[in-house]
């Protein structure tokens, strides 16, 4: 059985229950201090966006860090069905590819954050890789009607090779 993330590979077996697990096991390595760390790094790779923005941005992110870690570590959800484990393994490729080019631990803790709750967010819950409310430039908000979700700039991220976009299940929003 497969212990940990880095050790899949396309011919494994992994059901979102086992997935689940894994992360809760990496969640548990999470500390207070990594996530101050990250939201250190939060602060300061917002510093150019417009101030009504940024503040929202920071505490939103550095609280749902927070929350969904929280959220992992006392999952006890039932989940059906298996993971497509070409997609998990490329979406995991960006994420390293993301460590590798982080810029200093409070990056790197980032993205050790990151990779947790994104991955349990898009492959376990099915749900967006940003959270419903997220606010994004120009005023337009990630919002939710009917189990759709519509993230308003997905066009134009869906094929940069270092986001994960591609592997988010919302849609772009056509209104924006």
């Amino acid at each position: 059985m497969i212990e940990n993330l880095d050790d899949l590979d396309n011919n494994s077996r992994i059901t979102k229950n086992h997935l689940r697990d894994m992360l809760k096991a990496e969640a548990k390595n999470i500390h207070m201090e990594d996530i101050m760390l990250a939201s250190s790094f939060l602060r300061e790779d917002a510093k150019y966006m417009p101030a009504s923005y940024r503040l929202d941005y920071i505490e939103r992110f550095s609280m749902i860090f927070f929350k969904k870690i929280k959220d992992i570590k006392e999952d006890k959800n039932n989940y059906t069905g298996d993971i497509n484990t070409k997609e998990i393994g490329e979406f995991l490729k960006v994420i390293k590819k993301q460590h590798d080019n982080a810029n200093g631990k409070n990056e790197r803790c980032f993205v050790k954050i990151a990779r947790i709750i994104s991955t349990y967010t898009t492959f376990v819950l099915k749900k967006p890789i940003h959270p419903v409310g997220t606010k994004f430039p120009g005023g337009f908000i990630l919002h939710s009607i009917n189990g759709i979700y519509y993230c308003p700039v997905k066009k134009n991220h869906i094929n940069n090779p270092s986001a994960l976009c591609k592997f988010c299940v919302s849609v772009q929003d056509e209104n924006v």
